[in-house]
């Protein structure tokens, strides 16, 4: 008996802790530009106790700025007339693979139009009625063209990630609420200005009975352009304010509708626009924050915006890739460093790519771009799926950042290294970096642990690790 208690005791002795430092895994995922990497597993590294030395890249937890909404893409009639027409099997795999989490895409944002866009095979809105009749009460009133594929799409999108976040936007107005009587160019008549807030909550509430709230919305989209060819309405600054602080903000008051109001949803060069609504003395009570695109100006914008009025929100709503540039190494670069990490350090909550899916043809499409990319191409005769650079962007982000993860600081360097860093709620810590330089080797360092890694030109990589608890 004594023999076993020795046996026992030097059993437990082998297993106790020795006193060296605690070296913990760094998982790493890699893209490179001639895609012999694709959002690839690569060999886990040591993180190790120390500052680390030479021209660190710290990422600093106690540093925290915006809670993450999510990264997605808008499911447009055109993306959803391909998904519904793939075969079950297809259809099935494609949405659990970009909305699942890990090993899906995760993405946890999506977008949708009020009525038809460009991406639409028809022009309409749910209340079209013959030139010069006018429906002010809404009795014609029916979100029935979204029943058909927008709508199932979406719920089956959330049936797979439920806490999948959704905005929607208008490209016009009903055209008899318009200068134009049309769908296609003018701007928003005064005394529809009612109505318009009305058709508004009425969509909201009749999208919600089919696939849940209704999250964010905004009320134009690029409210500053009047396309030739497909629907689209001016509205300024001062229109804006006055819909949403006389009409639109207190309707959904009124209704008990918990969804927000983004401003502007248009380009990066004119922040005077949303700082013009965000001015006015009723209206930004009723403004969650402001929407960007990426067609012109810079992303430093939303900054701009944002320290001016700090209580507001920040969200990216649209960017398209398309056949203007080369695919790799030029978009998925472009992508990466203004939209993944610069629009997330830019304070946005939340980014979103245009269509989720086109295409062979860049379509279907009536009027607007003709050469336009989405996340994906499904090839309409067979449905193959084709990832495009901007999968694999937006992937490095949002297969690993949490729904309510916080960005917390982290160093760029001036060798090209460009990085973002979360802090995710269960305590893991992800950090992109892209190098937009030459071939260099550098060191990260977080809470007193570092690690090194070799990044290629043009090349980016995702690193996750636990804190120290």
């Amino acid at each position: 008996m004594k023999g076993l208690w020795l046996l026992l005791v030097l059993g437990l002795a082998a297993c106790a802790p020795v006193d060296r430092p605690r070296v913990d895994a760094v998982e790493v995922w890699l893209t490179t530009p001639d895609k012999s990497a694709l959002l690839a597993p690569q060999p886990s590294l040591p993180l190790r106790t120390g500052a680390g030395a030479g021209d660190v890249i710290t990422v600093d937890p106690a540093q925290r700025y915006q809670a993450m909404v999510g990264f997605g893409a808008s499911i447009t009639d055109a993306s959803a007339w391909l998904i519904q027409r793939m075969d079950p099997a297809q259809r099935d795999a494609l949405l659990h693979e970009l909305f699942e989490p890990a090993p899906g895409l995760n993405f946890s944002f999506m977008r949708l139009t009020v009525g038809a866009s460009d991406f639409s095979r028809s022009h309409y809105s749910y209340d079209d009625r013959p030139r010069g009749e006018r429906d002010p009460s809404l009795a014609h009133f029916s979100i029935a063209p979204a029943r058909v594929d927008v709508l199932p799409t979406a719920k089956a999108a959330r049936a797979i990630n439920p806490r999948l976040a959704v905005m929607v936007s208008p490209w016009s107005a009903p055209g008899w609420m318009k200068t134009s009587d049309s769908l296609i160019k003018g701007s928003l008549r005064e005394d529809a200005y009612a109505p318009f807030a009305t058709y508004l909550r009425r969509t909201i509430q009749d999208f919600a009975a089919q696939i849940g709230p209704i999250d964010y919305l905004s009320i134009q989209n690029e409210p500053d352009f009047e396309p030739d060819d497909y629907p689209g309405m001016r509205l300024s600054p001062a229109q804006r304010a006055r819909i949403i602080g006389d009409h639109l903000g207190p309707e959904l008051t009124r209704a008990r509708l918990g969804t927000r109001i983004l401003d502007w949803d248009h380009n990066w060069d004119q922040p005077a626009q949303p700082l013009a609504v965000l001015a006015d003395p009723r209206a930004p009570r009723h403004v969650a924050g402001v929407a960007w695109h990426c067609y012109g100006g810079d992303v430093g914008a939303q900054s701009q915006v944002r320290d001016q009025h700090p209580g507001k929100d920040v969200f990216f709503t649209e960017c398209s890739g398309g056949d203007w540039s080369k695919p790799w190494p030029d978009s998925w670069a472009w992508t990466m460093r203004n939209l993944v990490i610069g629009s997330t350090r830019n304070w946005a909550r939340g980014v979103l790519m245009w269509n989720l899916a086109l295409d062979e043809k860049s379509g279907p499409h009536l009027g607007g771009c003709g050469n336009c990319r989405g996340v994906v191409t499904i090839d309409s005769r067979t449905g193959a799926v084709t990832r495009n650079p901007e999968y694999y962007a937006f992937g490095h982000a949002s297969r690993f950042v949490a729904v309510g993860a916080r960005r917390i600081a982290s160093d760029s360097r001036k060798d090209g290294i460009e990085t973002v860093a979360f802090a995710n709620p269960d305590g893991s810590r992800v950090l992109l970096a892209f190098n937009a330089g030459k071939a260099t080797v550098f060191t990260v360092a977080s809470e007193g642990r570092h690690f090194a890694y070799a990044l290629p030109p043009g090349a980016a990589a995702t690193f996750r690790w636990r804190d120290r608890r």
